[in-house]
């Protein structure tokens, strides 16, 4: 009788003991439940509030400052989250930086041709040329791909996200991501130094971008004046710079052609302001003060400008005419002079009217200093660092109001916000 006992209390205590364990097991289950809505909510409530920064911040095509917003640790109840964005001055970093992304910083793959494009890290002549080959509209081109082995065919449609460069013949994801496997912009420990430099080498993904768009109108829906237009032009120059002041440019920019000793007016037709700037003979600052409200072109919006203000070295490197050298001056520069940014006047100011970056770059319209798309790659966590979530937005101002106009979630990624983060994080569930 008492080996029963003893066995029937042994049995006792283990289902005591199975139930303990698993009420445990479900305890943590649920708060890890709790913890990723919490970590919801809060990508939710980030997307607001970048709403509210862009609405505030961005008009006109203004890049908001660090300073006007915060990325880092803003809470939400008890949840937090964190905007991870690149560092402005370009050097390297261990731990993530946090800010929102310029979509204008970058090469936009519907526009950039095979030139620019080959000047990427990790490109090839060939991949650039079937990148231009798969958005390409004009049916079956010279440069023949087989797309038969992968069961579908090139898309001859313009790109709908970065993404969709992993369909194109010859990409690789070595390639389009680089080192940076969780493309939060620095080499985590759990990703490969293949050279060996203690630095993160993105791939292509880092430096292109679909949703580069510049609206040829003010923020009330009236359109800028077209420097074509001679009478609006007179008018927008007088207004800003006086009558006398306008009348100097309006005579420089018509030139006198001769034919058998006599003499015609010529009206040069511009088709991008950096080739209107170099005709006019206005200063830098004069230009900023007008350029704003001045447009080339008739149409609602111009695609693909990079912004000079923004761009990294490697992006600024792959426009026409340009070299890495030529691209590290110009990045020195707006560094030592962050007050003389206000158009696209300062790289005259940097390399001079007669340089051959100028004057390549003067021949088509591929630069600005203005950006209405910004990413805000958004990692959260819920309370004691559980429910780790990502979402990456594109957010659009060029329609007048701010639209999310992608979303993905980038969760699968694994963890992208550190060390640090990561650290502080076990210590707040440790105590």
């Amino acid at each position: 009788m008492l080996v029963i006992v003893l066995w029937i209390a042994f049995a006792l205590v283990s289902i005591a003991l199975y139930f303990a364990d698993s009420m445990s097991s479900e305890l943590r289950a649920s708060d890890n439940r709790i913890s990723g809505l919490a970590a919801d909510q809060a990508i939710d409530g980030a997307q607001r509030y970048v709403s509210y920064i862009l609405t505030t911040y961005a008009t006109n095509g203004v890049v908001p400052d660090l300073s006007e917003y915060k990325a880092g640790s803003v809470p939400v109840g008890d949840a937090h989250f964190w905007i991870i964005g690149r560092d402005p001055s370009g050097k390297p970093n261990t731990e993530p930086y946090f800010a929102l992304i310029d979509e204008a910083s970058k090469l936009n793959l519907n526009r950039a041709n095979t030139n620019m494009l080959s000047q990427l890290p990790n490109m090839t002549p060939d991949f650039a040329a079937a990148i231009v080959d798969w958005r390409s509209t004009n049916g079956p081109s010279a440069y023949a791909l087989d797309y038969a082995p992968l069961n579908y065919a090139p898309k001859k449609a313009p790109f709908e996200t970065v993404d969709e460069l992993r369909l194109v013949y010859g990409a690789s994801i070595s390639a389009l991501v680089g080192e940076d496997v969780n493309r939060n912009g620095v080499l985590d420990g759990s990703e490969v130094d293949e050279n060996h430099n203690g630095q993160v080498v993105p791939g292509i993904f880092e430096y292109v971008t679909v949703f580069s768009r510049e609206p040829n109108m003010h923020s009330d829906g009236t359109p800028l004046t077209n420097v074509n237009s001679r009478a609006q032009l007179s008018q927008a120059l007088q207004a800003q710079l006086g009558a006398s002041r306008a009348s100097q440019i309006m005579r420089s920019l018509t030139g006198r052609a001769g034919t058998n000793g006599v003499q015609a007016v010529r009206t040069t037709t511009f088709s991008n302001l950096l080739q209107f700037y170099l005709r006019s003979g206005m200063t830098s600052t004069e230009f900023a003060l007008v350029a704003n409200g001045l447009t080339a072109s008739a149409s609602l919006y111009t695609y693909g400008r990079v912004n000079i203000n923004t761009a990294n070295a490697v992006v600024l490197s792959c426009l026409p005419g340009m070299d890495p050298g030529t691209a590290q001056q110009l990045v020195a520069y707006r560094q030592s002079n962050p007050n003389n940014l206000g158009s696209i006047a300062w790289i005259v100011d940097a390399l001079g009217a007669s340089s051959p970056v100028v004057q390549a770059l003067a021949q088509g319209d591929y630069i600005t200093t203005h950006s209405y798309q910004f990413t805000a790659d958004v990692a959260a966590v819920g309370p004691y660092g559980r429910g780790y979530r990502r979402t990456r937005f594109v957010f659009d101002l060029s329609a007048g109001s701010v639209q999310v106009v992608y979303r993905q979630d980038l969760s699968r990624l694994g963890w992208a916000l550190g060390k640090t983060v990561r650290n502080a994080s076990a210590t707040k569930e440790a105590t």
